[in-house]
């Protein structure tokens, strides 16, 4: 039985994603509970987690820092026991070491890279709506290139190549998918991505 938790730290699509998941399972005969929680029990007994984010990085980083014992636990389950672990758009980008949105502000610096604003070169920012997302490196998350959806102004600036799973074109090729053993992150909303998000999560699961 596995045991997907979407952590629930005060930022985030909890509910639309938790409602992904259980269609996920429940359509593909996959035995789970998904829950929604920051209880460290819950996170410390799942099988997978899920890190979803909208806002600020400065807020959703606070609300990580602010509930007691929650970075430990999700630093545990990731790097110390290496478990299936997902973030979706801020919960992507807090996965680097540092944000210069509104100032300079760290991440969790499990993947090395800083979050960027995109470059406005007469671009509509927030860049928001379907944009295609590019494989560049094998890998069974996503193996082929289909449209997603975007809601986001900064970027992830990866640092080392073999981290980049994906890339998506607007004004800049940007990283919209990173990679690093069990840690994976998304740019965009695979909740709201139609059936190839949902496709995405799947793999993740499994």
């Amino acid at each position: 039985m596995k045991k997907i938790t979407i952590v629930d730290y005060g930022s985030g699509n909890v509910l639309s994603a938790q409602k992904s998941f259980i269609k996920i399972t429940k359509d593909n005969n996959i035995k789970a509970n998904v829950l929604i929680s920051k209880n460290l029990d819950d996170i410390k007994n799942s099988t997978h987690l899920v890190l979803p984010g909208q806002g600020a990085f400065s807020t959703c980083m606070s609300g990580i820092k602010n509930t007691p014992g929650l970075a430990d636990e999700l630093y545990e389950f990731a790097i110390i026991k290496k478990r299936p672990f997902l973030g979706i758009c801020v919960g992507m980008q807090m996965l680097a070491n540092e944000s210069e949105e509104k100032g300079q502000h760290k991440g969790l610096g499990w993947i090395e890279g800083r979050i960027k604003s995109i470059p406005n070169k007469n671009l509509k920012l927030p860049h928001m709506g379907w944009n295609t997302v590019k494989p560049i490196k094998n890998d069974n998350l996503i193996e082929t290139s289909d449209d997603y959806y975007f809601v986001h102004s900064y970027y992830f600036e990866c640092r080392n190549k073999e981290n980049i799973l994906a890339e998506t074109q607007y004004g800049i090729n940007f990283t919209s998918i990173i990679g690093k053993e069990n840690i994976y992150g998304v740019q965009f909303h695979p909740e709201k991505s139609s059936s190839q998000g949902l496709n995405l999560l799947k793999n993740f699961i499994n």
